[in-house]
């Protein structure tokens, strides 16, 4: 029989290399200096810095509690064995191990989500509509709060693309992995046959920037040309009623936003040129890299032999990752936003 206090020697082996790497005393540093920052008499005069700065340490601080917590559990353990108590705190290692690994500049960043139809006409739009759903279901798992940012819907069912916000702490680092072709294979509903029928849609992944984290990448207001058009689609009866919506083209890389589910015009700009500020990061990401065919300013069409997940619900039930092989036959729990066995794998083959 496997010794328990041996297993917990070794947890507490892993958690000292994982505080290492999360490093604890920068984190704590980073809490005082977001204290000092909260108290400011003048904090409120700028409310969106305020949210940042407030939800910023109060993430931190949880991090670090978990951190704290699991300290003392492991030390109490290792006086005290208990074999249920060790399976649940081996739980919350792997959970800060997978987090050690969001070491990227900005993966403790919200995310900005846009999902486009690929082929397949009517079907894709629906695919689209369903991953969609997917990780929204996945956020609400996560407590993370989601905001519908750009919306345009289908002509007969589903989503032709939508942009969405989700924030949460390290909420990039988790799901910037997603980005790719997501292939679905099942049954149309949208045929009398029942045909079998291929959709795909295609997903991109941002961190929400602002401009003080991109002091390399220059937005020049002559680069930017700004349309103004009523709003369509998601939002009641009042959309139609004044321009508010925005679409944003950026001169030089040909990058199109377009942002319309706000109520009012200036809000919608600035969700604009935060999309644009992600994208330009990506874009120069990839140059660097040297890999152009992944730059976020071209147009990447959503096909055949490019998908990075495989969907397969006709004629049998199979959820497979290409690049990291992990699959599983519970389709319905993935598309309910059981994707976490598939997020955790592709962070392990990032490093």
């Amino acid at each position: 029989m496997y010794d328990i206090k041996q297993q917990i020697l070794e947890l507490i082996d892993r958690l000292n290399k994982t505080k290492e790497a999360i490093n604890i005393p920068e984190k704590k540093k980073k809490i005082e200096i977001l204290e000092s920052e909260s108290i400011k008499p003048d904090l409120w005069n700028d409310p969106d810095n305020a949210r940042k700065v407030t939800q910023e340490l109060s993430d931190l601080k949880k991090e670090v509690e978990e951190i704290d917590e699991l300290t003392e559990t492991l030390e109490i353990l290792a006086e005290i064995p208990d074999e249920a108590e060790v399976a649940k705190a081996e739980k919350d290692l792997k959970n800060l191990e997978l987090m050690s690994f969001l070491s990227g500049d900005y993966d403790a960043k919200s995310a900005l989500i846009s999902i486009h139809a690929g082929q397949g006409g009517t079907e894709a739009m629906d695919w689209t509509s369903m991953l969609y759903r997917m990780y929204l279901r996945f956020c609400e798992k996560k407590n993370w709060t989601t905001e519908t940012l750009d919306y345009t819907a289908g002509e007969e069912a589903g989503i032709k693309s939508v942009t969405f916000r989700v924030a949460g702490h390290y909420a990039y680092g988790y799901l910037k992995g997603e980005v790719g072709t997501h292939r679905l294979v099942r049954q149309s509903p949208f045929n009398a046959d029942k045909l079998r029928q291929t959709s795909f849609a295609l997903v991109e992944v941002m961190p929400e920037l602002e401009s003080v984290d991109l002091p390399d990448i220059e937005i020049k207001d002559d680069d930017l040309q700004w349309q103004f058009i009523h709003s369509g689609g998601h939002g009641g009866q009042n959309v139609n009623k004044v321009a508010t919506a925005v679409r944003l083209t950026h001169i030089p890389t040909g990058i199109v936003i377009t942002a319309q589910t706000e109520r009012f015009q200036e809000q919608n700009r600035k969700i604009a040129l935060n999309l644009l500020r992600g994208k330009l990061w990506i874009r120069e990401k990839e140059i660097a890299k040297g890999v152009k065919a992944g730059i976020k300013g071209e147009y990447r069409p959503a096909s055949w032999g490019t998908q990075i997940r495989n969907y397969v619900l006709h004629p049998y039930k199979m959820v497979k990752d290409t690049r990291t092989g992990v699959e599983t036959g519970n389709a319905e729990a993935v598309l309910d936003g059981e994707i976490e066995e598939f997020i955790d794998a592709e962070l392990k083959i990032q490093q």
